[in-house]
This record gives structure tokens, sequence and C-alpha cells, in this order.
């Protein structure tokens, strides 16, 4: 199975289309149970996921391989070892587990800072004390990797992946990291729910895009086929994706996606491929 469970609702309210807010502790342990029978074996959370490694720890990780980030480090910090341990410890303690499969940076170009040789160090260390097996960095654009993965070799990459937003692909990297045993995670496979949205609901911000969402919704039309299923068999028809991470908000929405991941991948997609960073990078939707 190559789908994961992103946990960022079980933490936070979540996505622009999200309509529940944030996930009851109650839902959570119905999610995390279909994704345990289902052989989802992968959660990704975050300690920036306000309560989600909290609420992993209560309902228990038996079977999952967890991967979790550090947060930004702040400028200040003189002791980026003493920081890093720290915040790998509360992580922990969190989750309830003495060990994670996965950290990742949120902010990869601090390894390229000042402080980046003893973050990267520390990482290292981390794994020499078997508190993680791979440490990785979660990007916001291949472009990340230009500058880092000649300084920084790195055992996980985790980027934003979809129909709309295929510069992992185009860039190359994606075949890159695959060839020098990099793995691979992707996330936003529905653009954080745009993707998803009927085309009457999809918000007036987003009107310069309409005539690529009507491409869209006029060829699911024509397929007779579902948005979620295409975006999941999409980014599922990249052999060098290892992981594909989706967040969801009830148990049926997971064993929708369930079942769209068993189906066997279409050949032919519609052409909604866009490289406008005001569309693909939902850091820059506040300011549409």
């Amino acid at each position: 199975m190559k789908l994961a469970l992103g946990t960022v609702q079980f933490g936070l309210p979540y996505g622009i289309a999200n309509q529940r807010g944030q996930v009851s502790r109650e839902d959570v342990k119905g999610i995390v149970a279909l994704a345990r029978l289902s052989g989802i074996d992968t959660l990704d959370t975050a300690i920036a996921y306000g309560e989600s490694e909290a609420c992993l720890g209560d309902v228990g990780l038996d079977g999952f391989k967890v991967i979790t980030k550090l947060p930004a480090m702040p400028d200040n910090v003189v002791g980026v070892g003493h920081w890093v341990h720290d915040q790998m410890q509360a992580s922990l303690q969190r989750l309830n587990v003495k060990s994670v499969y996965a950290v990742l940076l949120h902010r990869s170009q601090q390894l390229l800072g000042p402080k980046g040789k003893d973050l990267y160090q520390t990482l290292g260390q981390l794994k020499a004390e078997g508190v993680v097996q791979k440490v990785g960095v979660s990007i916001y654009a291949p472009s990340e990797l230009d500058s880092l993965m000649n300084v920084c070799p790195i055992d996980l990459v985790q980027a934003p992946f979809n129909l709309i937003d295929q510069r992992l692909q185009s860039s190359g990297w994606l075949q890159k990291l695959h060839d020098t045993g990099v793995e691979v995670h992707t996330r936003s496979a529905f653009l954080q729910g745009l993707l998803l949205m009927p085309a009457t609901a999809i918000p007036e911000k987003f009107k310069h895009w309409l005539p690529l969402f009507n491409t869209w919704h006029d060829w699911l039309l024509d397929n007779n086929t579902s948005a979620s299923q295409v975006c999941i068999e999409f980014v599922q028809a990249h052999p060098q994706i290892a992981k594909v991470v989706v967040g969801v908000e009830s148990i049926q929405q997971l064993n929708q996606l369930i079942q769209a991941a068993k189906e066997p991948p279409n050949t032919v997609w519609p052409n909604i491929k866009c490289s406008d960073e005001h569309l693909i990078n939902p850091s820059n939707w506040n300011v549409l």
C-alpha cells in the first residue's frame, strides 16, 4: 500500500476544503484502526501540527512507521545539538514511542546556513543512537534540492506533487532521487483539497485559473470518474514514489481513498499542469 496517513488534521483545522475542523479523538481512533487494518503502515506528523503527536501517542502506534518533523530552528539557538535532542525527546514522549522511522526538517535551507553543519551532524547522531532510521527534508519546491543534495546527503525527501504541481517530475528530481536511493514521499495529492471541490465551490480568489479548473471538471465528467480517484491514481502511477501522504477528516474519506488506491492506474490524464507559484504553493494563497 503506497498510501501513508497524514495527521495534520488530528492536531489542527487544516485545508482549504476542510469543513469539519480538527478531527475528534474518537474519530482519530477509528481512522487509525482502519489504516492499520487496510495495510497502511506509515503515519506522517510534525511537532508543529498542534496536538497531532499527543493524539497519536494516546491512540497507539504499534505496527506503524512514524515520521515526524522538526520545526524551524530559532535564530538565537546557541547549542544546536541540545536543541535538536530536546525537540526529539519531547516528540518521542508525546508519541509514546522510543524511536521513529524518520525525522524531517521543515526548513531544509537551514542545513546550508551558518549552523547547518552542526544540524546535519546532530541528525546523524540521532541515527547512530537508534532514535531515527532515516533523516530528511520536507520541501516546498524541488529547487531547494539543487544546492542541498551536493552538501548534505539525506535519506528521505517529502515534496508536493499532484496533477497541477508536477515540478518534482519536470525538474528531473523525482528520477534523480530514486536513482540515488533516496526515499521519496509526496504530499498535496489534492492540492490541499482544491482539486476535490466542486466547480461552484472554488473560492473567488482562484478565478484567474478558472479555465484550468473547467478543464479538470469537464474531464472528470467526460470520463465518469471521481476527483479523488484520479488524483490518487496519478501519483501512484509514478514508480519512483514510495509513499503518497494523504490527510482525511473522517473514516469515510479514508475508506474512499483506500478503495481508489486499489484501482489499476489510468494511463491518460487531463492536462492541467501549471507552474504559477501563486496557485501551486498554498503558502501564497493568503495574498490572492
